[in-house]
Order: C-alpha cells, then structure tokens, then sequence
C-alpha cells in the first residue's frame, strides 16, 4: 500500500504543534482488525481540545486526532466486516489514544465499528458523527422521562448553535415539538436557529438569571450542551418533575447549586455518555438517526479538507464555529 497523509498532533519539549505529514504507513496506525479507507471525518469540541496543550483529551504523543470517521473496509480480519463494507466510528479511545479520523486510513478494533445503515451515505454519516448521536441521545433520555411532542411543554436546548445543539433543534423540530427554545450567546445565531427549528430564541445576555435556589419555573425539560456555570443557574428554572440532559462541558466542568430543584421539585439531571456506549445502544440510535430523526438535508453544514483544518479548530477554540462541519479525506 502506498503512503497516505494525515494530521499528527505532537509535543515537542512541552509544545503542542500539529501538521499534515504526508509519508504515513500502516505502521503508524494502532492496532485494529479492520483497516478503513477513510472517506469524511468531522470536527468536534474535543477535536479542538486534543490539539491544545493540556487538552486533556490526548495522553501520548505522536497522536493522530480526529473522533469520529466514516469509509470502507480494505482489509477485514474479522468475518462480521467484508471488504467494500461502508461503516463509521464514533468515540470510544479513537483521536486520544488510538489513531483517529483525521487521516486517509485507520486500524480500528472490530468492536468499535457499526455498519452504516442503508439509510445513510459515508457523508451523511459524518454530517452526523458524535454531535448527531449524542444529540439523538439527549432526546431519547429525556423521552424516556416524559418529554413528549404532543403536548405543550417548553424544551430549551443549550448552545443552540454548536453541532450538538444545532442538530438536537433539528429532530425536535421534525418529529412535532412545538415549544422549542433556543439559549444562544450571539445576535448573528438568532435567525440561524431559527432555520433549524426553534420556536423561540432566549439570548444569553437577555436573560436575567436571580440567584435564588427556586426560581419561577420555566422550563420543563432542558438539553444542556454547556455545564458549567449556565446549567447552575438555568436548575432553579426546571418545572417540577422536569428533567435535564448533560453533554458537554464548554462552560466549564464545575458547578455550584443546591439539592432544592432536586428534592422539592423532583427534577432529574440526565448524564448523556456517546463515548462507551453499548454497540446495542450505538445501532439503536443510528437506525433512529437514519430513518425517523434524519435531518441531514436540512443541517447547517461546511464541508472542508484535511488542509483546512486548522482553521476551523481555531473556530472552535474562539467560540465562532456554528453548525457543523465534515472533513472530505
């Protein structure tokens, strides 16, 4: 097999540099029973975070990133995956401690890997990726407690804008939500949340939080993609026996409340994992996102090439990323 290029996050004498290198062999892959030929990755958060010093998302060096990719068997030493297969990878330790996305080829353990289904194509898969599956996650945590399209409760969805987020609004909007809330950071992401299925919009500098343990409820389900301080202060707002998701940490990974929401008013805080999940879980999800929660016809998307990258990690990094964005390899 010729050489093939890929992005390399390295460290050198405490530095964090990354560059595409261009004579790559197999060699240079972790260990897998599956080689893929890889055809689009994405870009998400923790991308971003495994190319900064400190990350704490990559923990030996030379490392290639990238969480998330989709493509083609090339040589299969597992019977379950036949050369030509078309499959995809999300999480588990790719980008952080095996080779990941961000590269032509990658070695991958059988395990790991899910066909994709006939549904979906290679890009639409990676329009997807780790944002889509841990938003179709939230959903389905919050529906098992209760959040239901047909009636009238109001639904706020954090980071409105970010990949997550953005294609949360796009279920909710498709299978009948109706009260769907925005909480965004910046004028311009108004009118783009709008377009994505948001009923309403709450901008983050509008909303004039009181530092009470109870406040007047406002909401009764939240999808949180924020953490931090914001998801501190939005718990007073939740209606009684209400429920939040929690995916992300982007507004840090600590927070301060207090047990009140919990015991007067009942509510549940709903951890959302994508990363460990059972494959079981992994296949249910993917049929869901391939059939009755596909939006990626209508998914603010921004296709760019591995050489391009850095630009948009840095997006990322100055909190000026909206949307999604895939990796053509």
């Amino acid at each position: 097999m010729k050489d093939f290029k890929a992005l390399i996050v390295s460290d050198k004498d405490g530095e964090i540099d990354y560059n595409i290198e261009n004579n790559l062999t197999v060699d240079d892959l972790s260990n897998g029973e599956v080689l893929i030929k890889i055809h689009y990755s994405s870009v998400n958060y923790k991308d971003m975070l495994a190319v900064q010093k400190n990350g704490g998302v990559i923990r030996d060096y030379p490392m290639i990133p990238g969480i998330d990719l989709s493509g083609e068997v090339v040589e299969s030493s597992n019977p379950n995956f036949k050369t030509g297969q078309e499959v995809l990878v999300t999480g588990y330790k790719m980008g952080m401690s095996h080779t990941g996305g961000f590269s032509e080829y990658a070695k991958i353990p059988a395990e790991w890997i899910i066909p994709i289904p006939e549904n979906l194509s290679m890009k639409e898969a990676m329009i997807l990726g780790t944002a889509g599956l841990t938003a179709a996650l939230s959903i389905d945590a919050l529906e098992k407690n209760g959040m239901r399209a047909d009636s009238d409760q109001k639904i706020l969805v954090t980071g409105a804008a970010g990949g997550v987020g953005s294609i949360a609004l796009q279920i909710l909007s498709k299978v009948g939500y109706k009260n769907i809330i925005a909480l965004v950071r910046k004028e311009n992401q108004i009118e783009v949340t709008k377009t994505l299925g948001a009923t309403d919009t709450i901008l983050l500098s509008d909303f004039e939080f009181e530092n009470k343990p109870l406040n007047k409820q406002q909401f009764h389900y939240i999808l949180d993609t924020v953490g931090g301080e914001l998801l501190a202060n939005l718990i007073p707002y939740v209606f009684y026996q209400g429920s939040i998701s929690l995916c992300g940490n982007a507004g840090g990974i600590k927070m301060a409340t207090t047990v009140l929401p919990f015991i007067l008013r009942g509510i549940n805080l709903l951890g959302i994992d994508s990363v460990n999940i059972s494959n079981e879980k992994r296949l249910f999800i993917w049929e869901n996102l391939s059939k009755k929660w596909k939006i990626t016809d209508t998914t603010l998307v921004n296709e760019i090439t591995l050489e391009e990258l850095s630009k948009t990690l840095n997006q990322l990094k100055e909190g000026k990323h909206l949307g999604r964005t895939i990796v053509n390899i």
